[in-house]
């Protein structure tokens, strides 16, 4: 009796197990899109990278690509104001200085300092596809980091990518025009998003084209104040 009890009660956890493994196993699940899935991303045009420079294309790894900077950074003008109030947009959509910087040029990010850029490329992301922006272990190496923490890109965005970029080092880092500077991984989702980046009412970053200062004063929480 107690037998006949254990061997139905092992045969139910086995096909419990057996319904889990197939629902975990199943597809789509999320991955990361390797260097061969990244190239037909780009060719069948569900990933749209606008670059003027066609051998941007050469430099697609394993499970990466690289992104080129570009000529554009804004810098906070430290003596206007003494806080970045979210509260106060003007505190620092008014406080940045724009500077241009011609090909073959460097551009020096001193030490302690933050600045934004962007990249030459524009990218749009599909609705199913995730992108996360990570910088190039050589720049690293350096004491340059590109994102504080905006790694990530939503599905449904278009436009070239804002860059946080910092100096961690004790000595002056001068960074160039049209150099690789970023590298971007592509993660399927498990189904397209309900609400794609395009969608959303608040998407305050869609179509930019120069590095955008923060609108965090755009914020629901914050119009309401």
């Amino acid at each position: 009796m107690h037998c006949r009890l254990y061997t139905q009660y092992c045969n139910f956890l086995l096909a419990l197990f057996v319904v889990y493994a197939t629902l975990l196993l199943t597809p789509p699940f999320p991955m990361i899109l390797s260097d061969r899935d990244i190239k037909k991303a780009i060719k069948s045009g569900r990933v749209k990278i606008e670059s003027e420079q066609e051998e941007l294309f050469e430099h697609i790894h394993a499970s990466s690509m690289d992104l080129r900077l570009g000529n554009v950074f804004k810098l906070y003008e430290h003596s206007k104001y003494a806080i970045l109030d979210p509260k106060k947009p003007e505190s620092f959509a008014t406080e940045m200085r724009t500077v241009m910087v011609a090909n073959g040029d460097p551009f020096i990010v001193q030490p302690g300092e933050f600045v934004l850029g962007v990249t030459q490329e524009t990218i749009t992301v599909p609705d199913d596809l995730v992108v996360r922006v990570e910088g190039r272990s050589s720049l690293g190496r350096l004491g340059i980091i590109i994102h504080s923490t905006a790694g990530f890109v939503d599905p449904g965005f278009s436009g070239t990518i804002t860059l946080e970029i910092s100096n961690l080092n004790r000595l002056p880092v001068a960074l160039y025009p049209g150099m690789r500077v970023c590298q971007i991984a592509f993660e399927e989702m498990s189904s397209p998003a309900e609400q794609p980046y395009h969608s959303k009412p608040n998407s305050k970053y869609q179509n930019q084209v120069l590095p955008e200062e923060s609108r965090l004063s755009l914020d629901p929480e914050f119009v309401k104040l």
